[in-house]
């Protein structure tokens, strides 16, 4: 299977060696990987024949391992910026420590790639974290979608990862306290969709202006809207491309 492209600005290409996920917090409530995995589903895909519970997830959308999709990475001869899981949570409570390790080992042994992981399951990520081998180019990150999940930056800070990101997106609310010590990057954007819940000016400028006074690298994806470029992604008249390090897609 060739790599997926993806419109992600700050990546390059998805990887999914696990799909499906079950809601958690807020952030999820407009999930658009539930609604992509029943249209999968509908069109035959293979990954998203496994429908989740209703309650929490969809169909097409169970959490599913697929250790075929562990051999993709090493045909991919160029360097490439990977998201794992765009359509899945790694650490989600269904998917066994071995399976994560697995994991973890492709990305060791395909150190041409760095590659991003993000969680809402911070606990877990915590709490299994020095069962890992951690790989130098392995990016961990935790969704930040507003003050209530605050907590998982602080489980984020525990894991011994080379750089450790926040994904403010949705952003649903101000992180007027948001700690960014030990934190090398943020993301920050507004939700997409038919039900959408549209950001707060001052939301953005508060933790693009936190990332200003800590100097943590600061990304801008989107305004969103009913389509992800409804409304743009310039804040205060610019873009805000900012990366870990001397990385730039």
């Amino acid at each position: 299977m060739t790599k997926q492209r993806t419109a992600i600005e700050w990546t390059e290409v998805t990887w999914n060696p696990t799909t499906g996920c079950d809601r958690v917090s807020p952030g999820c409530d407009n999930c658009y990987a539930l609604t992509l995995a029943k249209r999968l589903k509908a069109m035959g895909a293979d990954k998203y024949q496994n429908d989740g519970d209703p309650r929490t997830s969809g169909p097409g959308f169970g959490v599913t391992i697929h250790p075929e999709a562990l051999q993709e990475p090493y045909r991919w001869r160029n360097p490439r910026t990977v998201f794992v899981n765009s359509m899945s949570d790694l650490f989600h409570a269904k998917v066994p420590l071995g399976f994560v390790r697995d994991v973890f080992q492709v990305i060791a042994e395909t150190p041409r790639h760095t590659y991003q992981v993000l969680t809402k399951r911070s606990a877990r990520l915590k709490k299994v974290a020095d069962k890992l081998d951690w790989p130098t180019n392995l990016w961990m990150g935790v969704s930040v979608e507003s003050a209530d999940v605050l907590s998982r930056v602080d489980d984020l800070r525990a894991v011994p990862a080379a750089v450790r990101f926040l994904s403010c997106e949705p952003l649903l609310g101000a992180l007027d306290d948001i700690n960014l010590d030990r934190i090398n990057w943020v993301i920050a954007g507004g939700e997409s969709g038919p039900r959408y819940r549209p950001m707060e000016l001052a939301w953005a400028r508060g933790i693009r202006d936190a990332c200003q006074d800590a100097g943590v690298p600061f990304f801008f994806k989107q305004w969103g809207g009913r389509t992800p470029k409804a409304l743009g992604r310039e804040l205060d008249g610019r873009l805000w491309d900012e990366m870990p390090g001397a990385l730039a897609l």
